[in-house]
């Protein structure tokens, strides 16, 4: 492999050991979503958030668990709801007559890993609590601002927006996930596997055998590893590119902003950080351009009558764009 023909100016040792503590930990519950999984840990290391969609069943709620379960860190989930309020995600000011004043009481927010599950089944007001706090960790109740201790990380699932019940996200709320990941039905092999492994214990039994493997100084020292990567200008020429050329194509009615190209950056950074490398390829920019990208165009209608999709469309652009060597 190419990782063993050069020494590495940054020393990645300790991330590469800590990434695959935490694959080696998921996998103990955890059947396939090999995809799923890799890029919540890019997320982590991006200090990005991360919205998972896929059908009820296929283990998105569980892994996010697992993901915090292997951090030594403070983990919240708030299910929404429809009739959820933003006092209910964000917290509220409480009177107190003993001091003759109103306190601020914390919602479940405040954690350093936060699950919001089905975020898509709450109205557009609750939604929109998030945005500040998913922006700029913090939070601003009665004109008075509450910082979020760090790493502050929202996994937030989603149930496909055709099923009954949901609110399609706004794209400025999209625009704030680093990833949009797509959980497929597992194969009839890994289905094979998921019986095997849970026919004699019980999920909480197999998900109580997991261990810590990383703390908050540890995630603050490998995102310092990441940021050390080196990017070549060309590379990023080739980033810009391809969000410039989502926005002149004419399947997309709209583009990605300069936040997608930040985005498809620091990932690519991450993603060669995990694979041993400390210099990002076009390799890694390809293979983070559509998870970063997919939530954050939207196809014309003529395009989506087609059956096209955004997945298919970014494809069609990087295989347009001259790949830089």
């Amino acid at each position: 492999m190419e990782e063993n023909l050069f020494q590495n100016r940054v020393d990645l040792s300790a991330l590469n050991e800590a990434v695959m503590k935490m694959r080696t930990e998921i996998s103990k519950v955890i059947v396939g979503q090999d995809d799923m999984v890799k890029l919540i840990i890019t997320a982590l290391l991006s200090d990005g958030h991360v919205l998972i969609e896929g059908v009820p069943g296929v283990a998105k709620t569980l892994t996010a668990r697992l993901v915090a379960r292997c951090i030594d860190l403070q983990f919240s989930r708030v299910q929404f709801t429809p009739d959820l309020m933003p006092s209910d995600v964000l917290g509220t000011s409480v009177f107190n007559p003993r001091e003759g004043a109103f306190q601020f009481k914390r919602g479940p927010i405040f954690g350093n890993i936060v699950l919001v599950d089905e975020i898509n089944r709450a109205p557009a007001k609750t939604q929109a609590a998030l945005f500040e706090v998913m922006e700029e960790k913090q939070v601003t109740v009665d004109g008075q601002s509450h910082l979020m201790q760090r790493p502050f990380m929202v996994l937030a699932t989603q149930n496909p927006v055709e099923q009954e019940g949901t609110y399609r996200l706004p794209e400025a709320q999209l625009d704030r996930f680093l990833f949009k990941i797509l959980v497929p039905y597992p194969t009839e092999e890994q289905e094979v596997a998921i019986l095997n492994r849970f026919h004699q214990a019980t999920g909480e039994e197999v998900t109580a055998s997991l261990e810590s493997v990383l703390t908050a100084t540890q995630i603050d020292e490998l995102r310092r590893l990441v940021r050390q990567v080196i990017v070549e200008e060309k590379l990023l020429q080739f980033i810009a590119q391809i969000v410039t050329a989502t926005r002149n194509n004419k399947s997309i009615y709209l583009g990605a902003s300069p936040r997608a190209s930040l985005a498809i950056m620091i990932s690519a950074k991450a993603l060669a950080a995990i694979h041993g490398r400390d210099f990002v390829t076009p390799e890694d920019i390809i293979e983070m351009a559509t998870p970063v990208l997919r939530h954050r165009i939207i196809l014309t209608p003529e395009k989506e009558m087609e059956g096209g999709t955004e997945d298919a469309v970014i494809k069609e652009i990087i295989h347009s764009l001259e790949i830089p060597r």
